[in-house]
């Protein structure tokens, strides 16, 4: 007996229109950046068709405007750190209080107090923070990824114990009985557990990092150094935007961060609880 597959229409209507919405940005990145100033100018349809001629050479005046080797450096050092320590502290602090804060006052205080941060806009610590960083003497590189550590914390911390629910306390009582005290058992059995999460908070963690312009602008102003997009923001003058250059430098600046999201979602896809426990 043949199955008649029916096409649920309304779900396919809304997938169309949303691969639209996400491949048009995407194409017009890549139109504008492959055109020459010329093109751009000529009329409507013309911002919209695509390029007569390819203007490879918006690529090379892109990494030579905004010292691309040095600006990506220092991004990447900033995004990698910041992952690092994020992964780190924030699963031992999600560990130990989303296991202990439903027989705790005090830890399921300190989770409703850190989970809170995430409702504090950054423009109103922008300013204290300046002047702290300034005073402290950590208004660089260092005190940005300090920076970006406390503030993904609220969210990471949220992540890693809502998913540590999903853990069976009895791999951890079976530790104890073989010996094993709390900081052993977490780093070997409950730390590779939780790697699906260690990938999603990498995730999270890279995007807001390699896309914040406004931290390491008012933290680092002076320092001398330039992530990708401070360097960027060359591409604004006070009488216009060079387009073309400008799209081929964020198209330049999505490379690594697309490799890194491909690499992550495999890990989300592959390192998934099975057979934890029989």
């Amino acid at each position: 007996m043949k199955t008649i597959n029916k096409i649920n229409w309304p779900i396919t209507i809304l997938l169309i229109i949303g691969s639209v919405t996400i491949f048009f940005p995407l194409y017009m990145a890549i139109v504008i950046a492959l055109k020459s100033p010329t093109e751009m100018t000529n009329d409507v349809a013309g911002a919209l068709a695509f390029p007569i001629h390819m203007a490879f050479s918006n690529f090379s005046e892109a990494m030579r405007v905004t010292d691309f080797w040095h600006s990506l450096s220092s991004s990447l050092l900033i995004t990698l750190i910041t992952i690092v320590l994020s992964i780190l502290i924030h699963s031992v602090a999600g560990y130990a209080i989303g296991r202990n804060m439903a027989h705790s006052k005090f830890y399921s205080f300190a989770y409703m107090y850190i989970v809170s941060g995430m409702f504090v806009p950054f423009a109103i610590l922008m300013m204290p923070l300046v002047k702290q960083t300034a005073v402290m003497g950590i208004a660089n590189i260092v005190g940005v990824i300090l920076l970006y550590v406390v503030f993904f914390m609220p969210m990471n911390l949220l992540l890693y114990a809502g998913y540590l629910k999903n853990i069976p306390l009895a791999l951890e009582e079976a530790a104890l009985i073989d010996g094993a005290g709390t900081w052993r058992t977490y780093w070997t059995i409950i730390f590779p557990i939780i790697k699906p999460m260690h990938a999603t908070v990498a995730v999270l963690t890279a995007l807001s990092t390699w896309n914040d312009v406004m931290t390491p602008l008012v933290i680092m102003s002076g320092s001398g150094l330039n992530t990708l997009p401070l360097a960027q923001l060359n591409f604004q003058t006070q009488f216009g935007t060079n387009y073309n250059l400008a799209f081929a430098s964020y198209l330049l600046a999505l490379i690594p961060i697309i490799i890194f999201y491909i690499i992550c979602q495999k890990q989300i896809l592959n390192g998934v609880v099975n057979g934890a426990v029989k």
